[in-house]
């Protein structure tokens, strides 16, 4: 527990660690992964390329630092990051070599400010939420092998079948290597996929892409431009292949209880954003509930899942589909060209505003949707998206 003079020195330095904060992570980085250099297999190295990392983490110091004495504001914050690092397989003992990295880094960067008083408070601070996270985790972990065909830590399944689901993005079903029980999730949720590469384990999170229950899992992986992990799946997976897996997590999903809802559910997705929502739609399309599922592609060659979802939409009348194509190919014939807007939502929801809306895409598409979203006056409780970046880069 801080005590009330070490929660001052927080608050009293807090401006000036966040004024550093990107030259802290830019120093932490390096010095945690050359002191401890098994632990850079946990991190994107894309993302250490791009900065994202660095920044989120900038970003999360600023929000702790500031927040240091009303932390239940960032419940929503912690929920996020712990079901992250679940899919990790993060453990207690990795939160005392970050901490330790982190407090030089900070130390290394603002020099003769950091004296005794202040590094013991930031010490203080970092094991308290450490502690916090810790704590959380454990928690789902235990959710996790608790559940039906659940498991924690690493679990090894193989690559049932390879399906193609466009030009750019294939499905891979996953199955247990040691049983035939069916695995239970949240719709939304997405799996810790860890694979050698060239010598090197690379860890990725993919969302799962049908409905839980089943005794396979399924991941649909857009194959990136240079990207290791997607180009690996895409270019040298063979069926039968193993992989590891961790078990489901995060907390973008579609709870039971909204199923029967009065209110109409918004599915609305750019490009490979579309994986959680179908496992979304296949999880409560038979329900009778009124569903809208939106997606923004490139063209028909580009959209995935279209000939299942109108397979859905013609059996089930409760389910209304709305796709726009940026450049559509001379045979497209989607509902609208070009990008995603607020009349084309407007018109959509017929003047409501009590409908329950999600939506995931690439950040140009959550920044669009982010700000239609507040235009249209849908009630924020009543909006749910998933983003890992700094919440403010969508504003």
């Amino acid at each position: 527990m801080l005590t009330a003079e070490q929660i001052s020195i927080i608050k009293a330095t807090a401006p000036v660690v966040g004024n550093h904060a990107r030259d802290i992570t830019g120093a932490f980085y390096p010095l945690l992964f050359e002191r401890y250099p098994h632990v850079q297999a946990y991190f994107n190295q894309t993302h250490q390329v791009q900065g994202t990392q660095r920044e989120a983490l900038a970003q999360a110091l600023v929000a702790y630092a500031s927040h240091i004495d009303e932390l239940g504001q960032l419940s929503d914050a912690v929920s996020l990051i712990t079901h992250k690092h679940c899919s990790l397989n993060i453990q207690p003992e990795h939160y005392d070599l970050v901490g330790e990295c982190l407090m030089e880094a900070i130390a290394m960067v603002l020099g003769a400010a950091v004296t005794t008083a202040v590094a013991d408070a930031w010490s203080a601070a970092y094991r308290q939420l450490a502690d916090i996270l810790i704590n959380a985790e454990a928690m789902i972990y235990q959710q996790n092998a608790e559940r039906r065909g659940g498991w924690q830590g690493e679990r090894r399944f193989l690559i049932e079948a390879i399906v193609p689901e466009s030009a750019t993005m294939t499905s891979y079903y996953l199955v247990p290597e040691d049983q035939e029980q069916a695995i239970d999730f949240s719709a939304g949720q997405y799996v810790g996929l860890i694979l050698t590469i060239n010598g090197s384990v690379v860890r990725r999170n993919y969302s799962l892409s049908d409905a839980p229950g089943a005794r396979h899992l399924r991941i649909s992986v857009k194959h990136e431009q240079g990207g290791v992990a997607s180009g690996y799946l895409h270019q040298q997976a063979k069926e039968g292949n193993p992989v590891l897996l961790t078990a489901p997590c995060g907390d973008f999903v579609l709870t039971q209880d909204e199923y029967g809802l009065d209110k109409p559910l918004y599915l609305v997705t750019g490009g490979a954003g579309i994986t959680p929502a179908i496992s979304m739609l296949n999880s409560c399309v038979a329900s009778g509930r009124e569903i809208v599922f939106v997606h923004a592609a490139i063209n028909s060659e580009h959209h995935a899942f279209s000939a299942h979802v109108q397979a859905l939409a013609s059996n089930h009348d409760n389910l209304k589909t709305f796709y726009i194509y940026e450049a559509p190919l001379p045979k497209d014939t989607p509902d609208a060209t070009g990008y995603l807007n607020a009349d084309m939502l407007k018109a959509l929801m017929s003047g409501r505003q009590d409908v329950d809306l999600y939506y995931l895409g690439p950040k140009p598409f959550m920044a669009c949707v982010n700000r239609i979203v507040h235009e249209l006056g849908i009630p924020p409780q009543q909006v749910r998206s998933e983003w890992f970046g700094p919440r403010e880069a969508l504003d």
